[in-house]
């Protein structure tokens, strides 16, 4: 089981939180630090001292690490278009040494869009800018050097783009398509995708949500067609301490009312992490990302990489 940890900057963390945290995450054996897309918090909290650009960040964290993954769960399709988008993803793979990966969904937090003036059209406008901007993107990382790349959509055009710079992945960064969707989001993690990802829910929902995934890649001709099968991961939302008031306590700000949808929490001990894990393990699941809430909480990290990744089989 691969183990990243995946935070929420924008519940309140500045860019000195992050690189502590991440550099933490490194240190202790975890495989990636990834960080959610948002510019603003989900409650009526304000999420001081503000937000941070999920890219920008991760640049300047690919300069101060060695080793972990990073990425985005998930970029928003609507904040940015799909040609710089993948100029930037590439550059900060560059930046990494090839330790990047691009998360990517249709987005779905309007009051974000509404707050900083970015247009925020209705859901199947956005899930068809998703697709555009997964061909788009995919595309341009996979044009021969040389070559120039053009598309035509009902949303983007690009014409005899140069597909420049190109990422140190080959044929590109990891894609990672998650979520709840049961038509849509399985079809475009089976054509585009490397991983797909479902987000903090029970097991049994998010086996369900595999077997939608698997189905998509019989459907889309994906299966046996020589590609390397879609990574199957989950999103764990965990509280963990060395005694129930402990874990409590890590547990408070998941009481505090917010715009996420319902969520299957571990609130418990290191033992009931691993167990959950191991039933994830069982519906197929190869990789996990651990949501932690507080950035000043560095003994979190530090208790589950001393007493969950060591029971753990496989690189972490």
């Amino acid at each position: 089981m691969r183990v990243s940890v995946f935070t929420e900057p924008h519940r309140g963390a500045s860019y000195d939180d992050q690189l502590r945290f991440a550099r933490l995450v490194e240190e202790t054996g975890f495989e990636g630090f990834f960080r959610a897309d948002h510019y603003r918090a989900m409650g009526d909290e304000p999420g001081l001292p503000g937000p941070t650009d999920a890219w920008l960040t991760l640049a300047a964290l690919a300069r101060e690490t060695s080793r972990i993954r990073l990425g985005t769960l998930v970029t928003s399709a609507t904040f940015r278009l799909p040609g710089p988008l993948a100029v930037m993803v590439a550059q900060v793979d560059q930046m990494s040494g090839g330790r990047v990966e691009l998360g990517i969904g249709a987005g779905w937090y309007e009051r974000e869009h509404t707050a900083y003036g970015i247009p925020f059209p209705a859901v199947t406008e956005r899930f068809d800018r998703l697709a555009e901007q997964l061909e788009i993107v995919t595309g341009l990382w996979r044009t021969p050097p040389g070559e120039t790349y053009s598309f035509t959509g009902d949303h983007y055009r690009l014409v005899d783009a140069p597909a420049l710079p190109k990422p140190v992945q080959q044929p590109g960064p990891p894609v990672i398509v998650g979520g709840r969707g049961p038509k849509r989001t399985p079809e475009l993690a089976a054509r585009y995708a490397d991983e797909f990802n479902m987000p903090f829910k029970t097991v049994a929902e998010t086996a369900a949500a595999y077997e939608r995934v698997r189905e998509a890649c019989d459907r889309t001709g994906r299966t046996g067609s020589g590609r390397a099968p879609l990574v199957l991961s989950a999103g764990i939302v965990v509280a963990i301490g060395r005694t129930d008031a402990e874990a409590q306590r890590r547990a408070a700000p998941l009481h505090v009312k917010s715009a996420l949808p319902p969520e299957d929490p571990v609130v418990g001990s290191p033992a009931q992490l691993v167990d959950r894990l191991g039933e994830f393990a069982a519906i197929g699941a190869t990789r996990v990302h651990l949501r932690l809430i507080d950035f000043d909480d560095l003994d979190h990290v530090e208790l589950i990489a001393a007493e969950v990744l060591p029971q753990l089989d496989g690189p972490r």
